[in-house]
C-alpha cells in the first residue's frame, strides 16, 4: 500500500517514494507518452520497484569498500580517505600520520591451529584496535595480519601517542579453542607532508619503517628515514639477484670436513652453500639466507643444495675415497613446506647414494616450531637410516626434556 503525497515529484529513471510506515520505496520511473493527432496529450507513467537491486547494488559496494573478516575498511576505501585527508590538510597545514601494523609470529598460529582460529583473531584485534582509534581516524585492514591507521596529528613526534596504545592492547592474551597465547605487533609510521606526498608513498614508507621495527625484535614502533627507502631498494636487487642465482646455476656448494683430532682422518663434512654472484664475487650465506627464509625461494635452493650435496658424495665414494656422511641443513621453512623425508628418499634413489651417508641438520628453532610435527619425521627418517643432528640446541627456549 502506497501513500501518494500532492508534491511528490516523479522524475525520470528513479525516484522515492515512502511508505505509511516510513520506509522508503525505491522505483525506477519509465514514462509513455500518449500521442493523438501527431500532438502529446498525455503520457502513461511505470513505477518499478528496485529495492532488490539497490540492496545488490549496496552489497556490491560494500564488497568493494570494506573488508568481509572484520568489517573494517579496505585498501579501496582506505586510499580514498587517505587521499581526502591529504587534500584537507595541505589547507589546513595540519600533519597526517600513516601507521602500518603487522602482527609478529602470526603464521604460527595458522600453521598450528588452522586458519579459522586465525581469522579468529584477526577479528579480536580488529576489535582491540577499534577501542583505541577516534571516529574521525580510519582503521583499515589490507590483506593477512596488517592493518592501517589513519590519523591527523599537529605534529609527526604525536604519532606514538597512538603507537603505544596499540602495543599495549596487543599485550593482552588471546584465547583461540581453549588454549591461551600471546602477540605482539610492528609498527611502521610515515608522517604527510615530510615522509611522502601522497597516499601510496606513505603507506610505501610506512611498510619500510614498519619491517626495519620487525628486524629489531618486533613489539615495538618504528619512525620511517630516509635511509629505509635504499635499504628496500637494495633488499629488492638481492632479492632479485638471488632468484636469478638459483635458475642461472651461481650457487655453489663448500664443504666443511669434520677431523678426528686422534688421527686427523676426515670422518664427516657439513655442506654449506655460497653464491657466487657474477658482480660481488663470493656471497656468504648470512647475506641472502634470511632473504631466502622470508621469500620462501629457501625451499628451492635448499632442495638443490641437498641434491648437490648427496651427487657429491656418491661421486667422492666412487672415485675411491674414504665413506663419510654429508650433513645438510635444513630450516625451518623447508620443513613446514615440504615432506622432507619424502625428498631425502628421492633424491637419494635419484642419486644413489646411501642412506646412512646423508644427515639432515636442523636448528632448534625449527623443531620447536611444531615438536609433534618433528617427531613424526623422526620416526621416518630412522626407518630410511638417515642420521639427524639438532644444531643450536639450548640457544633458544627448549630444555633438556624435549631430547627425551
Amino acid at each position: 500500500h502506497l501513500c501518494l503525497h500532492s508534491g511528490i515529484t516523479i522524475r525520470d529513471r528513479e525516484s522515492t517514494l515512502w511508505h505509511r510506515d516510513g520506509t522508503p520505496l525505491p522505483l525506477e520511473c519509465s514514462h509513455t507518452p500518449i500521442v493523438e493527432d501527431g500532438r502529446i496529450i498525455g503520457a502513461v507513467t511505470t513505477l518499478r520497484d528496485i529495492r532488490d537491486r539497490k540492496r545488490y547494488l549496496e552489497q556490491l559496494e560494500r564488497h568493494s569498500n570494506y573488508d568481509e573478516l572484520t568489517d573494517l575498511p579496505n585498501r579501496n576505501l582506505l586510499y580514498d580517505r587517505l587521499n581526502h585527508n591529504i587534500e584537507v590538510c595541505r589547507r589546513s597545514g595540519m600533519n597526517i600520520a600513516v601507521l602500518t601494523l603487522n602482527l609478529d609470529r602470526f603464521k604460527s598460529i595458522n600453521d598450528t591451529l588452522g586458519r579459522a582460529a586465525g581469522d579468529q583473531v584477526l577479528r579480536e584485534v580488529a576489535q582491540r584496535l577499534g577501542r583505541q582509534v577516534r571516529k574521525m581516524d580510519t582503521l583499515a585492514r589490507l590483506e593477512g595480519d596488517e592493518f592501517v591507521l589513519v590519523v591527523e596529528v599537529a605534529t609527526a613526534e604525536q604519532s606514538s601517542a597512538f603507537a603505544q596504545p596499540i602495543l599495549k592492547a596487543l599485550a593482552n592474551p588471546f584465547h583461540v579453542a581453549e588454549r591461551e597465547f600471546f602477540l605482539s605487533g610492528s609498527i611502521g609510521i610515515a608522517t604527510f607532508p615530510k615522509d611522502g606526498d601522497n597516499g601510496e608513498e606513505l603507506l610505501r614508507n610506512a611498510d619500510a619503517a614498519m619491517y626495519k621495527a620487525k628486524t629489531k625484535g618486533g613489539n615495538r614502533f618504528q619512525f620511517y628515514t630516509a635511509e629505509m627507502n635504499q635499504r628496500s631498494l637494495e633488499r629488492l636487487d638481492l632479492e632479485n639477484g638471488l632468484r636469478r642465482a638459483i635458475d642461472q646455476g651461481e650457487l655453489v656448494v663448500y664443504y666443511q670436513p669434520q677431523v678426528n683430532l686422534r688421527n686427523g682422518a676426515i670422518i664427516g663434512a657439513e655442506a654449506l652453500v655460497r653464491w657466487q654472484d657474477p658482480e660481488k664475487g663470493l656471497v656468504m650465506p648470512g647475506s641472502f639466507i634470511a632473504l631466502a627464509e622470508e621469500t620462501g625461494l629457501i625451499v628451492p635452493l635448499g632442495e638443490w643444495v641437498l641434491r648437490t650435496a648427496c651427487s657429491q658424495n656418491k661421486a667422492w665414494q666412487d672415485a675411491g675415497l674414504p665413506k663419510i656422511p654429508v650433513a645438510v641443513n635444513l630450516s625451518a621453512r623447508q620443513f613446514a613446506a615440504q615432506d622432507v623425508v619424502e625428498l631425502a628418499a628421492r633424491i637419494l634413489h635419484d642419486t644413489g647414494l646411501a642412506p646412512n651417508y646423508l644427515e639432515l641438520e636442523l636448528t632448534e628453532s625449527a623443531v620447536m616450531a611444531d615438536a609433534e610435527a618433528f617427531i613424526r619425521a623422526t620416526e621416518k627418517l630412522k626407518g630410511l637410516s638417515i642420521a639427524l643432528s639438532i644444531d643450536d640446541f639450548g640457544t633458544g627456549f627448549s630444555s633438556l626434556s624435549y631430547l627425551k
